[in-house]
Protein backbone atom coordinates (compact mmCIF):
# COMPACT_ATOMS: atom_id res chain seq x y z
CA UNK A 1 0.00 0.00 0.00
CA UNK A 2 1.41 3.42 -0.35
CA UNK A 3 1.52 6.18 1.65
CA UNK A 4 2.12 9.79 1.57
CA UNK A 5 3.89 12.06 4.57
CA UNK A 6 4.33 15.84 5.50
CA UNK A 7 5.17 17.49 8.50
CA UNK A 8 4.79 20.83 10.52
CA UNK A 9 7.05 21.48 12.41
CA UNK A 10 7.73 25.19 14.97
CA UNK A 11 10.58 25.78 12.66
CA UNK A 12 13.91 24.11 10.30
CA UNK A 13 15.77 23.00 12.73
CA UNK A 14 15.46 19.32 14.51
CA UNK A 15 17.74 20.76 17.09
CA UNK A 16 15.77 23.68 18.61
CA UNK A 17 13.08 23.06 17.07
CA UNK A 18 9.93 20.29 17.19
CA UNK A 19 7.09 18.93 14.91
CA UNK A 20 3.81 19.91 15.78
CA UNK A 21 1.82 17.74 12.92
CA UNK A 22 2.39 14.31 11.11
CA UNK A 23 0.34 14.07 8.63
CA UNK A 24 -0.05 10.08 6.83
CA UNK A 25 -2.76 9.52 4.04
CA UNK A 26 -2.73 5.70 2.75
CA UNK A 27 -3.80 5.09 -0.56
CA UNK A 28 -6.57 2.44 -0.10
CA UNK A 29 -7.26 2.65 -3.74
CA UNK A 30 -10.50 5.08 -3.81
CA UNK A 31 -9.97 7.02 -0.98
CA UNK A 32 -7.15 8.08 1.37
CA UNK A 33 -7.06 7.47 4.82
CA UNK A 34 -5.78 10.72 6.70
CA UNK A 35 -3.89 10.11 9.65
CA UNK A 36 -2.62 13.06 11.81
CA UNK A 37 -0.92 13.03 14.56
CA UNK A 38 0.03 16.02 17.20
CA UNK A 39 -0.43 16.91 21.40
CA UNK A 40 -0.89 13.67 22.62
CA UNK A 41 -1.21 11.20 19.33
CA UNK A 42 2.66 12.29 18.49
CA UNK A 43 4.91 9.37 19.25
CA UNK A 44 6.90 6.96 17.57
CA UNK A 45 4.45 4.10 18.52
CA UNK A 46 1.65 6.24 16.68
CA UNK A 47 4.12 6.90 13.91
CA UNK A 48 4.94 3.14 13.17
CA UNK A 49 1.02 2.31 13.38
CA UNK A 50 0.16 4.91 11.21
CA UNK A 51 2.60 3.50 8.62
CA UNK A 52 1.75 -0.18 9.07
CA UNK A 53 1.09 -2.09 6.19
CA UNK A 54 2.53 0.61 4.10
CA UNK A 55 5.06 -0.57 1.29
CA UNK A 56 6.48 2.75 -0.29
CA UNK A 57 6.21 5.82 1.18
CA UNK A 58 6.03 9.42 -0.49
CA UNK A 59 7.17 12.63 0.14
CA UNK A 60 8.25 16.56 -0.98
CA UNK A 61 11.60 16.92 -0.08
CA UNK A 62 11.38 14.60 2.97
CA UNK A 63 14.85 13.16 2.21
CA UNK A 64 16.39 16.18 3.25
CA UNK A 65 13.67 17.56 5.62
CA UNK A 66 10.37 15.63 6.78
CA UNK A 67 12.23 12.05 7.74
CA UNK A 68 15.36 13.50 8.94
CA UNK A 69 13.42 15.59 11.73
CA UNK A 70 11.08 12.46 12.62
CA UNK A 71 14.57 10.65 13.29
CA UNK A 72 15.80 13.40 15.18
CA UNK A 73 12.69 14.12 17.27
CA UNK A 74 11.23 10.36 17.87
CA UNK A 75 14.49 8.39 17.14
CA UNK A 76 12.42 6.67 13.70
CA UNK A 77 14.35 5.72 10.91
CA UNK A 78 10.97 5.75 8.76
CA UNK A 79 13.60 4.45 5.19
CA UNK A 80 14.22 1.81 7.37
CA UNK A 81 10.82 0.63 7.40
CA UNK A 82 9.14 1.36 4.49
CA UNK A 83 10.71 2.46 1.24
CA UNK A 84 10.56 5.69 -0.05
CA UNK A 85 10.27 7.96 -2.62
CA UNK A 86 11.37 12.18 -2.93
CA UNK A 87 8.91 13.39 -5.25
CA UNK A 88 10.54 16.28 -5.12
CA UNK A 89 13.55 15.09 -7.84
CA UNK A 90 10.73 14.21 -9.91
CA UNK A 91 9.90 17.76 -9.98
CA UNK A 92 13.74 18.63 -10.82
CA UNK A 93 13.77 16.18 -13.56
CA UNK A 94 11.36 17.86 -15.02
CA UNK A 95 12.38 21.17 -14.45
CA UNK A 96 9.61 22.16 -11.34
CA UNK A 97 11.64 23.93 -8.95
CA UNK A 98 10.34 25.42 -5.87
CA UNK A 99 8.49 24.03 -2.83
CA UNK A 100 5.65 21.78 -3.52
CA UNK A 101 2.90 24.84 -3.47
CA UNK A 102 4.65 26.43 -5.98
CA UNK A 103 5.09 23.14 -7.79
CA UNK A 104 1.52 23.17 -7.45
CA UNK A 105 0.58 26.42 -8.68
CA UNK A 106 2.53 25.42 -11.91
CA UNK A 107 0.89 22.18 -12.54
CA UNK A 108 -2.53 23.22 -11.74
CA UNK A 109 -2.62 21.72 -8.37
CA UNK A 110 -5.93 23.43 -6.90
CA UNK A 111 -5.61 23.63 -2.61
CA UNK A 112 -8.91 24.84 -0.69
CA UNK A 113 -6.94 26.12 2.51
CA UNK A 114 -5.22 29.35 0.70
CA UNK A 115 -2.67 31.70 2.26
CA UNK A 116 -0.98 29.41 4.34
CA UNK A 117 2.56 28.33 3.84
CA UNK A 118 5.59 27.10 6.08
CA UNK A 119 5.78 29.79 8.08
CA UNK A 120 1.72 30.38 8.33
CA UNK A 121 1.77 27.13 9.80
CA UNK A 122 3.97 27.89 12.61
CA UNK A 123 2.15 30.92 13.56
CA UNK A 124 -0.82 28.72 13.66
CA UNK A 125 0.05 26.57 16.15
CA UNK A 126 1.60 29.43 18.10
CA UNK A 127 -1.99 30.38 18.28
CA UNK A 128 -3.24 27.12 19.38
CA UNK A 129 -0.81 26.59 21.56
CA UNK A 130 -0.52 30.09 23.18
CA UNK A 131 -3.94 30.85 23.22
CA UNK A 132 -5.99 27.71 22.78
CA UNK A 133 -7.42 28.42 19.46
CA UNK A 134 -9.07 25.67 18.33
CA UNK A 135 -9.91 27.52 14.74
CA UNK A 136 -5.89 27.46 14.17
CA UNK A 137 -5.62 23.85 14.77
CA UNK A 138 -8.33 23.13 12.46
CA UNK A 139 -7.08 25.51 9.53
CA UNK A 140 -3.49 23.65 10.26
CA UNK A 141 -4.57 20.43 10.27
CA UNK A 142 -6.51 21.22 6.93
CA UNK A 143 -3.96 22.50 5.58
CA UNK A 144 -1.49 19.84 6.70
CA UNK A 145 -4.14 17.39 4.83
CA UNK A 146 -4.12 18.90 1.42
CA UNK A 147 -0.15 18.91 1.95
CA UNK A 148 -0.13 14.96 2.11
CA UNK A 149 -3.31 14.50 -0.20
CA UNK A 150 -1.77 17.01 -2.77
CA UNK A 151 1.16 14.56 -2.98
CA UNK A 152 -1.11 11.69 -4.43
CA UNK A 153 -2.10 13.99 -7.20
CA UNK A 154 1.80 15.46 -7.41
CA UNK A 155 2.56 12.04 -8.04
CA UNK A 156 0.05 11.16 -10.14
CA UNK A 157 0.53 14.03 -12.73
CA UNK A 158 4.71 13.31 -12.78
CA UNK A 159 4.03 9.78 -13.47
CA UNK A 160 6.15 8.91 -11.01
CA UNK A 161 6.36 5.17 -9.59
Amino acid sequence: MDAYLDIETTGLSPSSNRITVIGVALDRGRSLEHVQLYNETLHPDALLQALAGATRLYTYNGARFDLPFIAAALGVDVPKLVSHHDLMWDCHRKGLFGGLKAVEVTLGISREVLGVGGYEAVLLWQRYEQLGDEEALATLLAYNREDVGNLKELRRRLRAL
